[in-house]
């Protein structure tokens, strides 16, 4: 009969690496997101050229501005700077979610492919990710209160991303360009929420990743060898 400390049912595996990636992602789509706001008040700040916007209307567009110009490579490395992010915490999302359900015996409530489908699809992802978040913590912490830092990532990056210049926005540069000339305040303030929903979600992932790393710790422990001595 073997009496030592029982395995769970799913294997844990660690989740540091991944934690690591996911707030390097986060960082670095911070910092792109502040970017656009600091250029978007030097275009403020600089002034409607003499030739008017961008967009001339009649599907007539003037040459840009040395400044436009910038404003669109910002725009566009504060693009690649999100998925790169989105690809990091949904990896680690997925891990957490699966050592959570290995540590606690319990299946999650929802299944792998909403880790992803859930922020694509309609109605769902105004609260779908953070329930799988809530779910992880519930899992790792049954009884205890949710961190703060998970409701202000979340009421965060809704008002950010669904704000009529957020991350949902589906005007192009030169739009974003001509509103940064006429409302910058509407489009930094959009920015410095999403800024702020990337600050929440780095604590959000080191909160739950520090409390689940001493039970994955526990579970790849190497064990010793409790084998006899062999007689001569």
């Amino acid at each position: 009969m073997d009496d030592r400390e029982p395995r769970p049912a799913l294997p844990a595996r660690r989740v540091g690496r991944s934690a690591r990636w996911a707030v390097v992602g986060l960082v670095v789509a911070g910092a792109a997101w502040a970017a656009r706001a600091v250029w978007q008040i030097r275009l403020a700040a600089a002034g409607v050229p003499a030739s008017g916007p961008p967009d001339q209307g009649d599907g007539r567009h003037r040459p840009l501005t040395s400044l436009e110009n910038s404003y669109h490579f910002v725009s566009a490395l504060g693009d690649a700077a999100v998925l790169l992010c989105a690809a990091a915490f949904l990896a680690w999302l997925l891990r957490i979610r699966d050592n959570a359900a290995a540590l606690s015996g319990r299946p999650p409530r929802h299944a792998w492919p909403w880790v992803y489908a859930g922020w694509v699809t309609p109605v769902a992802n105004l609260w779908l990710p953070r329930s799988l978040v809530v779910d992880v913590h519930r899992s790792l912490a049954p009884g205890q209160r949710l961190p703060r830092c998970v409701n202000w990532w979340w009421g965060l990056w809704l008002a950010g991303s669904l704000s009529a210049v957020g991350l949902m926005y589906t005007g192009g540069t030169d739009s974003v360009i001509e509103r940064a000339y006429t409302d910058v305040w509407q489009l930094v303030a959009a920015d410095a929420m999403v800024v702020g929903a990337a600050v929440a979600a780095t604590v959000t992932v080191r909160t739950l990743t520090t409390a689940q790393q001493p039970r994955t710790a526990f579970v790849h422990r190497p064990r010793l060898s409790i084998d006899p001595p062999v007689q001569r």
